[in-house]
């Protein structure tokens, strides 16, 4: 249990995804299939794919893994599951079923896979779901993650592409996560930022889906490797629509300020950047909130678009749960990302 999974790996989390520019140029030449009941595929992307079974049920289908963000392997197992399982959330739906997907070195601990593996199927269980399997290579940089099943009704899908104008913004989770674990390499965030950081990121998006299902909002997605800013032009990109962000009312975590002040970034932050930048406005934003945006998060909160009136509604009834929530912006006419 001693030895460091961060000294394993170049990058960790969901800072370690392969570039979002690059991705999109991959993609671009796979033709979707051609099946009605597809509901959800490349056309556009989203958090997960989805199939619709019948009138009633569709699944969804979602798989998810990276190399280690923390030390302990309990908390990585966590956070890794965590990450995988709330993509599900994300589109409206319940997790069902998992797999792993593990890749871990010959000569690490037995005792050390056994914590990663113990603490995901905790997780996975608290969802609701069961871990019935997976697949383990060998490799020199440790790798933890899952494939996740999950249904929902098709009529209660929540797709990246639905956002409206006049919509407002919500964000259910503080943003932050890469800049407190790399201010923490640095020196420049303590042991208290960290644990608070590893709390939200081993937090599961289930309970604010239960009270959002019932509000039916127009778009939902869940923030994580490509930054609160990447993942909000994707939604106005696929909604045809202008999301307007207010910089001063997003939520950071204690001590990602004050790294991202230092002049700090994470390894992420460039190439999300290289993926949206062109697309968002931020003239006269302070350059941290501008970092703080294209922080990689792992395991992030939602970021949910829904009608105007439905907001203080839904706000009220999830502080009433004592879950997190903070309104972050609307939705315009037009096209890209204003941050104000």
């Amino acid at each position: 249990m001693s030895i460091k999974l961060t000294e394993l790996v170049t990058s960790g989390g969901c800072a370690a995804k392969y570039p979002a520019a690059r991705l999109q140029e991959l993609l671009a030449g796979f033709v979707p299939a051609e099946a009605e009941d597809l509901l959800v595929g490349l056309s556009p992307a989203d958090d997960a794919a989805v199939y619709r079974l019948d009138a009633e049920t569709a699944l969804v289908f979602t798989l998810d893994f990276f190399p280690p963000l923390v030390d302990d392997p309990r908390d990585f197992g966590t956070i890794a599951a965590t990450n995988a399982l709330n993509d599900v959330f994300a589109m409206g739906g319940r997790p069902l079923l998992a797999l792993s997907i593990a890749e871990f070195p010959e000569d690490l601990p037995q005792e050390t896979v056994a914590a990663v593996l113990d603490a995901a199927d905790a997780q996975v269980r608290r969802a609701g779901a069961i871990l019935a399997g997976g697949h383990t290579l060998r490799d020199r940089e440790p790798k933890y993650g899952l494939a996740v099943v999950g249904t929902v009704h098709p009529d209660g899908l929540w797709p990246k592409s639905g956002s409206q104008p006049g919509d407002a913004l919500l964000l259910t989770k503080p943003l932050g996560t890469g800049l407190v674990l790399h201010g923490a390499q640095r020196g420049l965030a303590g042991a208290e930022e960290v644990g608070a950081a590893v709390g939200w990121m081993t937090t599961l998006n289930a309970d604010w889906a239960d009270v959002l299902r019932s509000f039916r909002p127009n778009a939902v997605t869940d923030v994580t490797g490509f930054g609160l800013l990447g993942h909000a032009f994707e939604v106005a990109d696929r909604s045809g629509v202008r999301l307007v962000l207010e910089a001063d009312s997003w939520p950071a975590l204690n001590g990602a300020l004050e790294v991202a002040r230092a002049g700090e970034k994470t390894g992420g932050d460039r190439r999300n950047r290289d993926f949206a930048a062109a697309h968002v406005s931020s003239d006269g934003v302070p350059d941290e909130l501008v970092t703080l945006g294209w922080d990689p998060q792992t395991a992030g909160g939602l970021l949910v678009s829904l009608p105007v009136e439905k907001a203080p509604a839904l706000m009220a009834e999830l502080q009433s749960r004592e879950l997190f929530v903070e309104r972050i912006g609307r939705v315009e006419t037009g096209s890209g990302v204003v941050v104000a």
